[in-house]
C-alpha cells in the first residue's frame, strides 16, 4: 500500500514476527531474517559495548544509572503547541525540522493505520508538513525497520528513525552494515505495549463509547486523560481506578513484561514525559542529539526538571504484587472506599519529575527479572545486563549463580 500523500509512503510489508519474544521491530521482515539472532534484545544484549560506540563513553554515575548516557537533560515544551498533539508536538517537531533544514533525506516512523486510529502503520516521510500525520500514540507492534530496505530502495541516503527502544537496539546493532551515510535516532521511552484489539479492551472497559476515544495519555499527576472526538470535555481517571484487575493475565506481552531498556539509551535523543512532571522529558545523549534539539531555537521552552518524593514505598510495593502476578496468583484489589483517599494522596507525597522516572525504571528492573525467573529462566544470564540487576540490587534482587553472564 501506498501512503496515498506525496511525501508520506507505507510500503506494503513482507514477511513475518519471530516465534517467542518478538516486539516485530521489523527485522525479521528484511532479507532471510537471519539478522535476528544479532540484533535482537530478547538474546544477547550488549549495551555497554554499543554506548561506547555510540556516544563515546560509557554510564557514569548518578541518574545515569537509570536514565543511560545523559549529555543534558529537560523539561520542555514545544510553543506554540502542534495542534493534535499527544504532548506539544515536540518529537514530531524535531523530525520535520531536520527535513525541512535538508539534513536528513527522509524520516522513518509511525502513523496511525487509516483503518484503525489506534494501529501503528510504519511510514516513511520525506516532506516535513507530513511528519504532522504521525503524532500521537499507537498501541500494538509496528515492524518500523521493515522499512528500512525501502528507503535504502528510494535512494534516500541520510534518515532519521523515530523509535521506540527495541526497534533502536536493532537499528544500532546492524547501522553500519545498511547502507545508509547516515542516520540520526530520536527515541521515545516505552515500558509496556500490547497488541491493537487488546487495547480496543482496554478501552472498552473504560468507556461505554469506546469508538469515540480520540487520545488516551498516562500522566505524571497519577491520572489517565482521555479525549473525545465527539466533542466531550476531557475525562480524567486516577491510575488507581483503572480496571487493570479486570485485564486478561496476557494483556501485557511477555516481551514488554521483560525489557531491559524503558528510556531508549540507544537514541541520540530522547523525548518522553515520565520525568517532565507535566511537560515532556528529554534526554539529550551525544552532540548529535544535542544539534538537532539546537535546529528548534527558540521554539523549545526548556526549564530544570523536578524532583520530588520519595519512591522506595512505591516501587517495594510494586515489587510484592509482582512476586504475587508472577507466581500465578491473582493481585489484590484495593477496596473501593480506600480508592479516592489514595488517590488524592499519590499526586501529592508520591514520587515527581526525577523521582518519579526513576521509580519507573526500577520497576522495569524488577518486573524484568522476576517474570524472565518464572517463564524463561534459562534466558536469564545472557538476557539480563548488569544495569538491570544495578537497579534491582536496591530491593534485594541479585543474580543466582546461573543468572550472569560473566564479563570479566
Amino acid at each position: 500500500m501506498d501512503g496515498g500523500r506525496v511525501g508520506l509512503r507505507a510500503p506494503e510489508l513482507g514477511g513475518a514476527p519471530r516465534s517467542g519474544l518478538c516486539t516485530d521491530c521489523g527485522v525479521s521482515r528484511i532479507g532471510d531474517g537471519r539478522a535476528c539472532g544479532r540484533a535482537c534484545q530478547f538474546i544477547q544484549p550488549d549495551y555497554e559495548t554499543l554506548e561506547q560506540r555510540i556516544h563515546g563513553r560509557l554510564v557514569g554515575a548518578a541518574d545515569e544509572a537509570f536514565f543511560g548516557v545523559t549529555h543534558a537533560m529537560y523539561r520542555a515544551r514545544l510553543e506554540p503547541a502542534a495542534e493534535g498533539a499527544q504532548w506539544t508536538g515536540l518529537t514530531t517537531a524535531l523530525a520535520a525540522e531536520l527535513l525541512r533544514a535538508g539534513a536528513v533525506d527522509g524520516v522513518i516512523a509511525t502513523a496511525p493505520d487509516p483503518s484503525d486510529r489506534w494501529k501503528p502503520m510504519p511510514v516513511i516521510v520525506t516532506d516535513a508538513a507530513e511528519m504532522a500525520q504521525c503524532r500521537g500514540m499507537r498501541m500494538g507492534y509496528g515492524p518500523l525497520l521493515a522499512l528500512l530496505e525501502p528507503a535504502r530502495e528510494m535512494g534516500l541516503r541520510r534518515i532519521a528513525v523515530i523509535g521506540v527502544p527495541c526497534q533502536i537496539y536493532a537499528l544500532r546493532v546492524l547501522e553500519a552494515e545498511l547502507g545508509f551515510d547516515e542516520i540520526t535516532v530520536i527515541g521515545t521511552p516505552c515500558s509496556d505495549n500490547t497488541t491493537t484489539e487488546n487495547f480496543h479492551t482496554f478501552l472498552g472497559l473504560l468507556e461505554d463509547q469506546p469508538e469515540t476515544v480520540s487520545y488516551l495519555e498516562f500522566r505524571a499527576d497519577y491520572r489517565v486523560e482521555l479525549r473525545f472526538s465527539d466533542g466531550r470535555a476531557p475525562r480524567f481517571v486516577p491510575f488507581l481506578k483503572l480496571p487493570l484487575s479486570d485485564l486478561p493475565q496476557n494483556f501485557f506481552p511477555m516481551t514488554c513484561k521483560t525489557c531491559v531498556d524503558y528510556t531508549n539509551r540507544l537514541a541520540d535523543i530522547t523525548v518522553g514525559y515520565m520525568g517532565g512532571d507535566g511537560d515532556q522529558w528529554l534526554i539529550v545523549r551525544n552532540a548529535r542529539g544535542a544539534a538537532v534539539l539546537d535546529r528548534l531555537g527558540d521554539r523549545v521552552v526548556t526549564s530544570a526538571l523536578t524532583d520530588k518524593g520519595k519512591r522506595a514505598a512505591a516501587v517495594t510495593g510494586f515489587l510484592a504484587n509482582t512476586e504475587r502476578a508472577a507466581g500465578g496468583l491473582p493481585l489484590r484489589r484495593m477496596p473501593d472506599w480506600v480508592r479516592p483517599i489514595v488517590a488524592w494522596l499519590q499526586p501529592r507525597t508520591g514520587p515527581r519529575g526525577l523521582e518519579f522516572a526513576r521509580a519507573r525504571v526500577e520497576m522495569k528492573a524488577i518486573e524484568t527479572i522476576l517474570h524472565l525467573r518464572r517463564a524463561h529462566p534459562a534466558k536469564m544470564k545472557n538476557m539480563v545486563p548488569r544495569h538491570v540487576w544495578a537497579l534491582a540490587a536496591r530491593y534485594g534482587l541479585v543474580p543466582k549463580d546461573d543468572e550472569q553472564r560473566d564479563e570479566s
